[in-house]
């Protein structure tokens, strides 16, 4: 075995050793004795343990490899509590979850008050949740998601302020009732809409009805009125042409008898003598049987034909003179009763058409409270 031969360095080299361990040495305490803090962040510093104040965003420079930061994140953080079991006022399991929004307003409390602020604030927010539940009922629990959010803020706030920590905001997620409450509550749900539905439709069978109603009354009304005017009409045409006839007949009777007396003179002028004894009216004969000739409904003037008008007496019996004011009068009534039924079908149209009809949710408000009062 050959003898150790001990490593023989000269001069030089030891000191070159040296110099690096003394240039690895300075290098080292630089990089321990400066800190870097970002913008968004406090640090709290400690030497040997004790602490020593918050170093600020920048380029810090503290004791070297004797000294400790902890850092602290000033922005708004989450914090996801876990999902929790409750059982609420009304004996009924429900679970829910929840986020916290939290900002650290004071570094030196956070790192001096409490050991680790965001585990403390969790397990605060998930007895607060479950108590809150439980001091609720399950439709409470439900529908007031905001008044859950706020009651587990407040009961938050007082704590977390000794902390240095401030709560935000508390958001409940979500809120599940159990397996069977569910079941319940879709099978109640189903329920409810199928009244509903029955309630709607019995009101639109019974608004049809009345409009149908309404529709019926409106078209016999306007039937009673045309066939008024119609009989009316036909009343006065029959009372014109009864007339008209009598006249003619009497006419042809007067025409009969001017004919006779007209033969009479005819039979009297083939006599032999040469003198005749007229009766007195026979210039009244003469008038009438020209106006036979010329027609005894037409007068000439200015050797024009126009028709004769019917005498006072005529024309009052046959209620001539009154025709068109009662024609006006009818047309007057029509209009009026036109006028009404349009009135009543834009009621009907926009759905006045009483006031017993009632809306669906007021009859339903009802029989809710109906049955509340035989509950109790």
């Amino acid at each position: 075995m050959d003898p150790i031969v001990p490593l023989q360095l000269g001069g030089g080299a030891v000191v070159t050793i040296v110099g690096l361990l003394l240039l690895g040495l300075v290098v080292l305490t630089l990089w321990s004795a400066v800190e870097i803090v970002d913008a968004y962040e406090k640090k709290a510093l400690t030497v040997f343990g004790e602490y020593r104040g918050l170093l600020e965003p920048g380029i810090n420079f503290i004791p070297p490899f004797v000294s400790r930061t902890y850092t602290f994140d000033m922005r708004t953080q989450t914090i996801d509590v876990p999902r929790q079991e409750a059982i609420t006022r009304d004996n009924s399991p429900v679970t829910a979850d929840a986020v916290v929004y939290i900002r650290v307003m004071d570094a030196r409390r956070a790192f001096l008050e409490v050991d680790d602020y965001k585990r403390a604030v969790s397990n605060l927010a998930q007895t607060t949740l479950r108590a809150v539940l439980g001091d609720m009922e399950l439709d409470d629990t439900l529908n007031k998601r905001q008044e859950i959010n706020a009651r587990i803020r407040k009961e938050l706030d007082e704590p977390t302020d000794e902390w240095g920590v401030r709560v935000e905001s508390v958001e409940v997620r979500e809120v599940n009732p159990s397996k069977d409450v569910q079941q319940a509550m879709e099978q109640q749900t189903s329920a409810e809409r199928r009244r509903r539905a029955m309630i709607l439709e019995a009101q639109g069978e019974r608004r049809s009805a009345i409009e149908q109603a309404q529709g019926d009354k409106q078209s016999n009304i306007i039937r009673a009125q045309g066939e008024k005017q119609s009989q009316i009409l036909e009343a006065q045409g029959d009372a014109i042409s009864t007339v008209l006839r009598a006249k003619s007949a009497e006419s042809m009777g007067e025409r009969a008898v001017i004919d006779k007396g007209m033969e009479t003179l005819e039979s009297i002028g083939q006599g032999e003598s040469t003198t005749f004894v007229l009766p007195q009216e026979l210039s009244s004969l003469v008038g009438r049987y020209g106006k036979h000739l010329t027609g005894s409904d037409v007068a000439v003037e200015d050797g024009t034909l126009e028709s004769l008008e019917f005498d006072e007496e005529t024309a009052e019996m046959l209620g001539l003179n009154d025709i068109e004011e009662i024609l006006g009068q009818i047309d007057e009534e029509a209009d009026i009763d036109v006028e009404e039924m349009e009135k009543e079908a834009e009621a009907i149209k926009e759905g006045d058409v009483g006031g017993d009809i009632k809306d669906p949710d007021d009859i339903i408000g009802e029989s809710d409270a109906d049955l509340e009062t035989e509950t109790e």
